[in-house]
C-alpha cells in the first residue's frame, strides 16, 4: 500500500509546475480544460463537476471512471538588470549589466482520475477524486550574464529552482432535492510538497547566502459546497465555494553553501474560492461561462509580504484574482463533439513584489483551448485538448537587498535594477472515460 500511495503521489508530484490562474490549476482532465475550464453550472464530465461544483454531479447517470494524461510545457524567461558600481568610488558608472535566463524544466506529464457511482432511482450520487490541483516550479541555471542568477558569492541567487505541488483526494456526495435542483459537498485531504533553491524563506547567513532545501511536505484538508440548477428550458445555473485548505506547517531542512546545516518552517495553505456559473444547452451547442474570485490576500503565506527583522522572505504577498472561464460545445458532427475553450485571469503579483515571486512566476493572464472527443460507443469515450497561455506582457518590479533598507527605501531597493519574467505554456491531454451501466 505504502508503495502504492508513493508511485501515485510521484505521478501527480509534476503537476505543480502547471500553474494557470496563480497558482491554480484553470481545468482538470481533457474535457473540462477544452471548455476553459467553465463546470460550475455546465459540466461536461465527472472531472470537471467534481472539481468546480460537487452538486453537478447528481446530473450524471450511472458509474463512469474517467482518467486523462497530458504532456505540458511551459517556458518562462527570467530577465534582470542592474546598474554597475564602481568598486574603487562604491558609486554607479552608468553602464548597465543585463542578461536573460531561459527555464529547462521541460515537459512533464499531467495527470487527473475520477470515478463516479449512484443508483439510477436514487437521489444520491458519489465520487471520488485525484487532482492536481495547485502548482507552480522553475529552473533557472545559474548564469555569469545574467545578474539574477550570478552565483552568491558574485551578488546573484546562483540557481534559481522551485517545485511546488497540491495534490487532492477528494469525496464528492450529490442529492438531488428536486428533478432540477441539487447541492453537493466534498470534503478534501491535500498533500503538499515545497523544494526551494535557494530558500528565502529561511534566515541568510553572512558569508553563505541563502540555503537550498530538500523536498517538505504537508498535509492539509477543507471542504467544498455547491448549489446546481437546471431548467427543462435548457438554462443552467451554479455556485460553489471551496473552502481554505489549511496546511500544516513546512519543516524546511536547509544547507547552506559552506556545508552548514539549518531548519525553518513556513505555512501556505491554499485559498478558498468563490464561482458562479451560467450554462445554456439547446440541441447540439452547450455554452459554459464561469466567474471564480480567489481569496489569497487572507492565505497564509500569501498574505505577507517583504523582509522579517533577520532578512528572510515573509510570504509571496498576493493580491486577490478574478477568473473567466468560457466554453462552447458543439455536437452535430456524429460521434465527434468538438469544443472551444478561453481563460482570462488577473494577475496577483504587483509590480512591487516582482522581486520576491521569482520562484512562482507561471502566471498566465490568456489560455485559448481547443478539444474533441470521440464517441467509440455508449460506454466508451476518447477525449483530446490542445491548450495554448500567454502571460501577456511581463511582470517586472526593482530588485531589492534587505541591506538597503532604510525609512525611505522600506523594502531595500536597489536604485536602477529591474527584474522581470514571462512565459507560455502548451499542452496536449488525452482521456478515456468508461461507463459501466
Amino acid at each position: 500500500m505504502k508503495k502504492l500511495i508513493f508511485s501515485m503521489l510521484s505521478l501527480f508530484a509534476t503537476v505543480g509546475v502547471f500553474a494557470q490562474a496563480g497558482h491554480i490549476m484553470q481545468g482538470v482532465g481533457a474535457k473540462n480544460m477544452s471548455m476553459g475550464g467553465a463546470a460550475t453550472a455546465q459540466a461536461i464530465d465527472i472531472s470537471g463537476a467534481m472539481q468546480w461544483n460537487p452538486a453537478a454531479l447528481a446530473t450524471f447517470e450511472g458509474s463512469e471512471l474517467k482518467f486523462d494524461i497530458g504532456a505540458f510545457f511551459s517556458s518562462p524567461e527570467l530577465r534582470s538588470t542592474v546598474p554597475v558600481i564602481d568598486p574603487n568610488t562604491g558609486q554607479p558608472t552608468g553602464q548597465f549589466a543585463s542578461g536573460v535566463t531561459e527555464d529547462d524544466r521541460g515537459t512533464s506529464p499531467m495527470p487527473a482520475l475520477a470515478f463516479s457511482w449512484g443508483d439510477d432511482d436514487s437521489r444520491s450520487k458519489f465520487g471520488v477524486s485525484a487532482f492536481g490541483i495547485s502548482g507552480f516550479g522553475v529552473t533557472f541555471p545559474e548564469s555569469m550574464t545574467n545578474p539574477i542568477n550570478a552565483p552568491q558569492q558574485f551578488g546573484g541567487f546562483g540557481t534559481i529552482e522551485s517545485d511546488y505541488l497540491l495534490f487532492q483526494l477528494g469525496f464528492t456526495w450529490a442529492y438531488e432535492l428536486t428533478d432540477n435542483l441539487s447541492i453537493g459537498i466534498q470534503p478534501n485531504i491535500n498533500y503538499a510538497g515545497l523544494k526551494l533553491m535557494p530558500n528565502p524563506t529561511a534566515n541568510p547567513s553572512p558569508t553563505a547566502g541563502y540555503p537550498s532545501t530538500d523536498r517538505a511536505s504537508a498535509f492539509g484538508f477543507g471542504a467544498q459546497f455547491g448549489v446546481h440548477y437546471h431548467s427543462p428550458t435548457g438554462l443552467k445555473a451554479g455556485v460553489s465555494y471551496k473552502t481554505t485548505q489549511s496546511f500544516s506547517d513546512f519543516d524546511l531542512e536547509n544547507t547552506y553553501l559552506d556545508g552548514s546545516t539549518g531548519e525553518n518552517s513556513f505555512k501556505m495553505n491554499y485559498p478558498s474560492i468563490l464561482s458562479l456559473g451560467l450554462g445554456y444547452s439547446l440541441g447540439n451547442i452547450d455554452l459554459a461561462l464561469d466567474y471564480r474570485w480567489v481569496n489569497y490576500e487572507n492565505t497564509a503565506g500569501f498574505d505577507e509580504a517583504g523582509w522579517t527583522p533577520t532578512a528572510s522572505v515573509r510570504g509571496f504577498g498576493w493580491e486577490n484574482i478574478n477568473i473567466l472561464s468560457a466554453g462552447i460545445q458543439y455536437k452535430g458532427i456524429n460521434k465527434l463533439p468538438l469544443r472551444v475553450g478561453y481563460t482570462n485571469s488577473t494577475n496577483p503579483i504587483t509590480s512591487e513584489l516582482a522581486f520576491f515571486n521569482i520562484p512562482a512566476t507561471a502566471i498566465i493572464k490568456n489560455a485559448y483551448q481547443f478539444g474533441f472527443s470521440y464517441e467509440f460507443s455508449d460506454t466508451f469515450v476518447l477525449d483530446a485538448v490542445y491548450h495554448y497561455g500567454d502571460s501577456d506582457g511581463a511582470t517586472a518590479g526593482p530588485i531589492y537587498n534587505p541591506q538597503l533598507i532604510s525609512p525611505d527605501n522600506p523594502l531595500g531597493a536597489f536604485p536602477g535594477s529591474e527584474v522581470s519574467y514571462d512565459m507560455t505554456t502548451s499542452m496536449i491531454q488525452v482521456g478515456v472515460s468508461y461507463r459501466f451501466n
